[in-house]
């Protein structure tokens, strides 16, 4: 699926799905046009969205492996931005870009 990334077909989502947990928890890939994969992940909640860019699909792969199996280690040979200050609680209580 990831090989498969391209215009019209950008955006990958594994999510994980846990009655013992509340908030989110994903991680993406978006292939853009200037052919980088822009990767986030959150743990829970929109304070916890963290995102990196990278050229490589190997590296991109292994990290969404190793978070799909909860691996020790999927974050590492990426700089992570944390990016939840991007996000708010909306009125409904979804978040949404403050943007």
């Amino acid at each position: 699926m990831l090989a498969e990334l391209r215009r019209g077909n950008e955006y990958l989502i594994l999510e994980r799905r846990d009655e013992e947990r509340e908030g989110d928890w994903y991680i993406q890939v978006w292939f853009r046009d200037d052919n980088t994969y822009q990767l986030e992940y959150r743990d829970g909640v929109p304070a916890e969205h963290y995102q990196t860019r990278t050229v490589s699909q190997e590296k991109v792969l292994q990290a969404l492996l190793g978070w799909m199996l909860d691996g020790p280690g999927w974050r590492e040979g990426f700089m992570w931005n944390r990016i939840g200050g991007m996000f708010a609680l909306a009125p409904g209580g979804e978040d949404e870009p403050t943007a």
